[in-house]
């Protein structure tokens, strides 16, 4: 019985570790249903911007309230964590507060915890009055109705959580040093908690001991409850944000990708020498499909953009045609991308790893045309976006697909294409007649 504590907190610690790995690995197959892109190029450059971007939170300040509530629970998770480590230790080994060898270094760390979880506790407070009282206007969007708007509210609820148990867990244990309680030693600055402690002051040292172990052991469940619960919550950019960042896009933002096979055969139609009638060659490079129309046509990069998504919509509002009410949220677009990933994912998960066709696809079920081609490609969204997701690349794709593989461009467009094919230019002019304009008096 001594030890049935320790081997409790192994199972609980090996199922929640092996739960998280089952997710991630599932996470993987999905992105990976997607198309290759080599992406090995610009080392040094990549290396850079997932430093500034995700580690150093460059492109968050941007809005600097938001950016700096955003760092302060960003870091403070980061550093806080680290305890973590000291509770996994103590929970297989029975100890307690096995750091505290560190002397005055454990009681700077300790102190430094206590501070940013009440920073954390105050950051939180102030994202849940954002969204539920003031109700910032890129939050009350079609697309984050329903489990968006839910699990955005549950995050926040699970983080303050953890950060008051973090704390009632070291009041209680400040209580009991002070009353030199037996196995609870001198350690550890109490800066936060010191504040809780006078609660305790009336209370037994069993009681005080079993108020400790409940938050000890309530804030290592919730811990492993928030890493398995990322991967079904916008949340999961914690883990793919570094990655994101690192395979973001580096070509200048107005440069589109030109496919080889198209490429070719304007250049074969342009060569005066070139024979119309040639059969294409063995090995030239021909798509089966032109375009995107779900999400295993998407590239996997896009897919990890998809799964990176924040839902923040900083590039909803930043969108000119949202901001003139059309349809199109580029927000919608990374989360209907996610959703209908996750959905042929649970498909493979019911048929051994097979996709069977369901009869749906990205492209209808999930967006629609009009949200497509009211897109401008200004790239605003690309700019506004902190983690570096690119939602036009996925529209462009989509459209691609829309004129190349159904010919079901807008009516303007078809005829601006079909004056080019003609003409030679978008007007409706011929050739002969371009300069008449000139010889008016």
């Amino acid at each position: 019985m001594q030890y049935l504590p320790n081997i409790i907190f192994i199972v609980l610690l090996v199922a929640g570790i092996g739960f998280f790995v089952k997710n991630v690995s599932r996470l993987k197959r999905n992105i990976f249903l997607g198309k290759d892109a080599d992406l090995t190029d610009n080392k040094a450059q990549r290396w850079t911007n997932m430093a500034k971007i995700a580690l150093g939170q460059t492109k968050m300040v941007v809005r600097p309230i938001a950016g700096i509530l955003h760092i302060i629970v960003y870091v403070g998770f980061i550093i806080i964590n680290i305890e973590v480590l000291e509770i996994i230790l103590d929970g297989i080994l029975g100890t307690h507060r096995l750091f505290s060898v560190l002397g005055p270094v454990y009681d700077f760390l300790i102190g430094s915890f206590e501070i940013l979880a009440f920073l954390v506790i105050v950051a939180v407070i102030i994202f849940w009055a954002r969204r539920n009282i003031i109700k910032l206007k890129r939050f009350l969007k079609p697309e984050m109705k329903g489990w968006p708007k839910q699990d955005g509210n549950l995050i926040l609820y699970i983080e303050l959580v953890l950060m008051v148990l973090f704390l009632t867990m070291n009041g209680a244990d400040y209580q009991l040093q002070q009353m030199g309680a037996e196995h609870y030693v001198n350690a550890g600055s109490y800066p936060i908690s010191s504040f809780i402690a006078p609660f305790f002051q009336n209370m037994s040292v069993s009681t005080l001991i079993l108020i400790e172990r409940i938050a000890w052991w309530l804030h290592i469940a919730g811990i492993l409850f928030f890493l398995n619960y990322l991967y079904y919550s916008k949340h999961l950019h914690i883990l793919l944000a570094f990655p994101n960042t690192y395979y973001g896009k580096l070509t200048p933002k107005g440069q589109f990708k030109n496919l080889d096979a198209v490429t070719n055969e304007v250049r074969m139609m342009m060569d005066p020498e070139a024979d119309p009638y040639a059969e294409p060659a063995e090995d030239a490079a021909v798509p089966d499909k032109f375009g995107a129309s779900d999400v295993q046509d998407l590239s996997w990069v896009q897919l990890l953009n998809a799964y990176t998504c924040t839902e923040c919509g900083r590039c909803t509002s930043e969108c000119p045609a949202n901001q003139t009410g059309k349809k199109l949220s580029p927000r919608k677009i990374m989360m209907d991308t996610r959703d209908r990933l996750e959905e042929v994912g649970a498909i493979m998960d019911k048929n051994k790893g097979e996709f069977v066709d369901d009869g749906k696809q990205l492209l209808n079920d999930y967006i629609t045309p009009e949200e497509l081609w009211a897109c401008t490609s200004c790239n605003a969204c690309v700019q506004a976006c902190p983690i570096s997701i690119d939602p036009l690349s996925i529209i462009m794709d989509m459209r691609q697909y829309l004129v190349m593989e159904q010919s079901a461009a807008p009516s303007d467009l078809n005829n601006m294409m079909g004056n080019i094919e003609n003409n030679g230019a978008p007007w409706p002019f011929n050739q002969m007649d371009r300069l008449n304009w000139s010889k008016e008096s």
